[in-house]
């Protein structure tokens, strides 16, 4: 993933994996400086696992009822570890 400097700010996810979805969409800059800041104070973090758990939280806090999303979410909230490496 790509956090773009530009004043068009951009956050983009592609892979090569059939499961995944490939997006853009703009980011406001206080977000992305967030983002940015959040994942340099934590190592163990990435923009594909922040991205998946703020997806996957939003969904289960909106009533999304799914054993695989909740799964998802309680995975990156809390593992020590950063979820796969996606390129």
């Amino acid at each position: 993933m790509e956090i773009q400097t530009s004043e068009a700010t951009s956050l983009e996810i592609e892979s090569s994996q059939s499961s995944l979805v490939s997006f853009l969409a703009e980011v406001p800059a206080p977000l992305k400086a967030a983002i940015t800041t959040f994942i340099e104070d934590h190592p163990n973090w990435n923009h594909y696992r922040l991205v998946e758990a703020a997806l996957a939280g939003f969904l289960v806090q909106n009533g999304v009822e799914s054993r695989e999303i909740t799964r998802l979410y309680v995975d990156n909230m809390f593992s020590k570890n950063s979820s796969k490496q996606k390129l």
